[in-house]
């Protein structure tokens, strides 16, 4: 199969033509997973004519196991713990909180540089749609959807470019709507399936959601994709 998309920014226009029936509509919030889904994002709000705003996830890593996450947390102050790994781990609430802490200051870091000093937009009763810029096992975006429905949105839709067949698959009992855009067999890797999959920085994401709140949100058509 050829590589579908040349970067992300392209990918977005791809994926805005999936989502169409969202367009124009005033309750709809797009929400990008920093940093690489925002630009993925930044196309879909603009062919929507939408709000785009960031949801900011950090992984709660098991001290001395990074890599294995107790949980994690998310904007909006949202808390989500793995309760069955923790009870196995007999992991103390201190040290929950410790680290808790410790990705709650570098998540407040993250929006405050984002958003320039913006308020979040407000979830509540909208139609949120969270972003990615694919889908492998789905980690970040799990725990970006438990956290989000605890702000109460209308509607909760995940939609991506690419994504493996199964995690799409899963995504299904937990949200009001999963678009995948594609799901190559074999799936392997996110960024097999850009030319383009380059680390999108910190001051990308700040751009073009100051871009974003710029931009006086005059028409933007859906534009047909194509290669």
């Amino acid at each position: 199969m050829p590589i579908p998309f040349k970067d992300r920014h392209d990918a977005g226009r791809f994926l805005a033509t999936k989502l169409t029936n969202y367009a124009h509509a005033d309750d709809v919030l797009i929400l990008g997973l920093p940093r690489g889904g925002v630009p993925v994002a930044f196309e879909v709000a603009r062919a929507l004519n939408a709000a785009l705003d960031v949801f900011v996830v950090r992984k709660l890593g098991v001290p001395d196991q990074e890599e294995l996450a107790m949980g994690a947390i998310a904007s909006g102050g949202v808390r989500v713990l793995n309760d069955e790994l923790v009870a196995s781990l007999e992991i103390p609430s201190e040290v929950i909180d410790e680290v808790a802490a410790k990705e709650l200051r570098e998540l407040k870091r993250r929006e405050q540089l984002y958003r320039e000093g913006r308020p979040a937009a407000a979830v509540r009763d909208r139609a949120a749609i969270l972003i990615d810029d694919g889908l492998a096992t789905g980690a970040s975006m799990r725990a970006a959807t438990v956290a989000l429905r605890q702000l109460r949105p209308r509607r909760i839709v995940v939609a991506v470019p690419v994504a493996a067949a199964e995690t799409c698959d899963t995504f299904r009992r937990h949200v009001d709507e999963i678009v995948c855009g594609i799901t190559p067999e074999p799936f392997r890797a996110v960024g097999l399936w850009y030319h383009d999959f380059s680390q999108t920085t910190d001051e990308e994401v700040t751009e073009l959601l100051h871009w974003s709140a710029e931009e006086v949100h005059h028409e933007h058509p859906v534009e047909s994709w194509h290669h």
